[in-house]
């Protein structure tokens, strides 16, 4: 006999036969249930990763922006100091 071949009792009582259909009802709701499980966790996903794509984006200008303000308080400031560098010459006049 191979491995794959079953030895099947031509003499199962009609409550084994009742109770094997049962496991392969019970086993085929299970597969319905995890398929669908599998579904749902797939729809996660992607809804996550569209999620995720959009806050690296609104990270990335926030980035920008940082830089942004960054270089213009520094131009601010420069010219502040220049004002009081001035203002510091008048005075000591």
């Amino acid at each position: 006999m191979s491995a794959n071949t079953v030895a099947i009792s031509p003499e199962i009582s009609a409550d084994e036969f009742h109770s094997l259909e049962a496991k392969v009802y019970q086993t085929i709701e299970l597969l319905k249930a995890a398929r669908d499980a599998k579904a749902a966790a797939e729809r996660d996903v992607t809804r996550l990763r569209e999620q995720l794509e959009l806050r690296e984006e609104e990270a990335d200008s926030l980035r920008k922006e940082v830089i942004s303000l960054r270089k213009e308080r520094e131009e601010v400031r420069t010219r502040v100091e220049k004002m009081v560098r001035q203002i510091d010459e008048l005075t000591a006049e």
